[in-house]
């Protein structure tokens, strides 16, 4: 694997920040300066950080309950707790894609870079489900416009599934992640976003997990999420 991806899955920097270490020569392979183009091999190269040995870290995957007010990202520069702080690992752990600040859910962390990758590139079309509270009353009108796609400022959604659970709550599953996705959908039809919350990702449901708990997954289910990028 390339240098900084070993780094990051060392736990000792993220990519960007491991490209850092590695111009300011502070990383060594088998003796020699590190290079931003150079590979490594786990089992047989020596990677070295300011004259300290440094190795991968196990494959860890986790699924978060987000609670609110919570920001989806490792670090914030306005010192906001982050889902990195929840989640209390032995291995450093970062978020597959984004739920904004006043989203809470289902929220999958992981170091597997390369899963990471494929679950949230939009070929792959993984299944997420959401529960909306709205401002308004989602008629067969508005749902049937949900299902069929709605035109935003960056196209056209993708085909949605969509009904009605309450007066003004509506279930929403996609298959895109476009960036506030749900609440544009629903703002393009008269229905203004009061509360959101993602119940399901890939077919992992939060069963009793509280709001700021966490769990590892089962071998059973990182399997399916693997199953889910070879398609």
């Amino acid at each position: 694997m390339r240098l900084n991806a070993y780094l990051a899955r060392a736990g000792v920097a993220s990519r960007r920040a491991a490209d850092d270490l590695i111009k300011a020569g502070r990383v060594t392979v088998n003796g020699e300066p590190g290079r931003l183009n150079t590979f490594v091999e786990a089992a047989a190269d020596r990677v070295e950080v300011d004259g300290e040995a440094v190795g991968p870290q196990r494959l860890a995957y986790v699924l978060l309950h987000k609670p609110a007010g919570v920001v989806t990202t490792a670090r914030d520069p306005q010192g906001r707790t982050t889902v990195v702080d929840l989640v209390r690992h032995d291995t450093r752990v970062v978020p597959v894609g984004r739920l904004d600040a006043d989203t809470t859910g289902a929220l999958l962390l992981t170091n597997d870079g390369q899963l990471a990758h494929r679950l949230a590139h939009p070929r792959y079309g993984v299944e997420k489900v959401y529960e909306v509270d709205v401002d308004g009353e989602p008629t067969d009108e508005r749902l049937a416009r949900l299902r069929e796609g709605v035109p935003l400022d960056d196209g056209v959604t993708a085909p949605a599934r969509a009904q009605r659970l309450g007066a003004t709550r509506l279930e929403l599953v996609l298959h895109e992640g476009r960036k506030h996705q749900v609440k544009r959908m629903c703002d393009a039809v008269g229905l203004p976003v009061v509360r959101l919350h993602r119940s399901r990702y890939d077919g992992l449901g939060l069963g009793d997990l509280a709001p700021g708990e966490w769990r590892e997954l089962e071998p059973e289910e990182v399997e399916r999420l693997r199953e889910t990028t070879r398609r």
